[in-house]
């Protein structure tokens, strides 16, 4: 008997197409002879849709027409199912669209990668891949994460943080910071990913002008060391606190001469005739799969080897699981790495990471959809509450 699979993307986010395309790629992979694979996608403001047309990535072209021809839809709990039913049902129309046996979440940043989609899959007692909602929101949060990180004696960069309004009231205090670190900084938004309104600064003017754009994007502003001269290599690994394993690395190359990899080189420069992941030209955005990168990376077994084990430590004290990636930062002259970030739903799920160590992306998706219900047969033994009413005397 096939599993009724949902696979959930888009949302409420400034990633929203490029998990429109990660979810694209997971889809295809899904075995149709081992699962039913429903697609839900969510649109900017919000509202789930299911259609046939979801599953072709020609149809994202105009969005307002692909929700007008596909059905928006509920999820409900009835008689221990999870219903998918359409908000407007027809008289003679189908009551119920299906029912979801296990989901996977394709969502990238806030409003679903941050812990959103996972609480609300929680609520509805369905088992879904990837991490719960604890490790999901600290892997959004660079803040807590960095904090998490320190606190374990894994390596990060020297940095700060402070609110988006203190630049207000405090500007000197937080310039004051800034000249402790000294310049050339790196500023982020603390909840975004793809690199989203990341921005370096070389003097108090450029800080400044950073600042007012990584604070669009999100409360909290963190402030980095640079570190320069400076290679990036990510690890991916795939399980949960049980058991999890690390993929081969990759290092990722720029396609221009900048000094961070943008939103732009990530998932637009493949399809503008830029090079992709073997220095071939693109016909297309592939997500992360089709950005400049050298896999397996061309370092000693050595620093690979010390790699791998830091992306195990950071994976475990994050309370991660499922798929995720672990980007580092290598010095290129003193060779000494740090821990950049945690990404809990990697673009393209990482997937070319495993088939590089032989595993193809429909078995990496089969591991997921795994973890998912041995995940739910462990929490099923646990206590969640107990049998009695203190109201009934109150």
């Amino acid at each position: 008997m096939k599993l009724n699979v949902a696979v959930f993307f888009g949302g409420e986010t400034v990633e929203h197409e490029v998990s429109v395309i990660s979810a694209n790629q997971a889809i295809n992979a899904l075995n149709r002879e081992k699962y039913n694979v429903i697609p839900i996608y969510i649109s900017k403001d919000r509202k789930m849709y299911v259609s046939e047309l979801l599953e072709d990535l020609k149809n994202y072209k105009d969005l307002n027409e692909l929700t007008a021809k596909s059905t928006q839809v509920t999820i409900v709990r009835e008689d221990n199912k999870v219903v998918i039913k359409p908000v407007k049902a027809k008289m003679f129309g189908a009551k119920e669209i299906g029912t979801i046996d296990v989901a996977v979440p394709v969502m990238h940043g806030t409003n679903g990668e941050d812990g959103t989609i996972q609480g609300f899959l929680e609520m509805m007692k369905v088992p879904y891949a990837g991490c719960d909602v604890y490790g999901a929101a600290v892997g959004q949060d660079k803040v807590m994460q960095k904090h998490i990180l320190h606190d374990n004696d894994l390596p990060i960069t020297n940095w700060f943080w402070v609110y988006g309004t203190e630049i207000d009231d405090n500007k000197e205090e937080v310039l004051r910071k800034v000249h402790r670190l000294i310049y050339p900084v790196i500023l982020k938004p603390a909840r975004t990913g793809s690199s989203v309104g990341i921005s370096i600064a070389h003097n108090d003017e450029e800080y400044l002008e950073c600042f007012e754009e990584a604070r669009q994007y999100d409360e909290k502003v963190i402030t980095e060391k640079v570190v320069k001269p400076m290679v990036e290599i990510n690890c991916s690994v795939l399980g949960d606190s049980c058991h999890a394993e690390t993929s081969v690395l990759e290092q990722v190359g720029f396609s221009n001469d900048d000094e961070l990899l943008t939103f732009f080189d990530k998932y637009q420069a493949n399809g503008k005739g830029g090079k992709g992941a073997k220095g071939v030209k693109g016909e297309g955005s592939k997500g992360m799969a089709s950005a400049a990168r050298i896999v397996p990376a061309p370092i000693s077994e050595m620093q690979t080897e010390l790699i791998q084990n830091l992306a195990l430590k950071a994976f475990k004290v994050l309370g991660a699981s499922g798929v995720c990636r672990i980007d580092f930062m290598m010095d290129t002259e003193t060779k000494k790495v740090y821990i950049n970030e945690i990404n809990t739903i990697p673009g393209s799920l990482a997937f070319y990471l495993w088939e590089n160590k032989g595993m193809p992306f429909e078995q990496l998706m089969d591991r997921l959809i795994e973890t998912a219900l041995e995940r739910e047969r462990r929490r099923s033994r646990m206590v969640f509450s107990y049998e009695t009413n203190l109201l009934q005397n109150y």
